[in-house]
């Protein structure tokens, strides 16, 4: 577990074992253009959004409301949809 884990690691392997969420900036996340026109007043360096990065899938309850709903209609998906359509072993 890394520092940037987030701190609710415990919970979220029950809900998505495959995934490890993270925190990071905006920028650091890279973001699809799209979202980022939809947040013009938002520091990019200074938002955080908990995310798993190689499956574009983020935690909501950690990430800025406007930057959730600026991610609605990308690739990009919150917790609870990405857990209801991953398969199950």
């Amino acid at each position: 577990m890394s520092t940037r884990s987030c701190p609710d690691w415990p919970a979220l392997l029950e809900v998505a074992p495959d995934l490890h969420f993270k925190h990071y900036t905006l920028a650091e996340a890279r973001l699809p253009a799209e979202v980022l026109v939809n947040l013009p007043d938002v520091p990019l360096e200074a938002i955080a959004i908990c995310a798993d990065l190689e499956h574009n899938v983020f935690n909501p309850a950690h990430t800025d409301q406007r930057v959730a709903a600026a991610l609605q209609g990308t690739y990009w998906y919150p917790l609870n949809e990405w857990a209801q359509r991953s398969p199950r072993p």
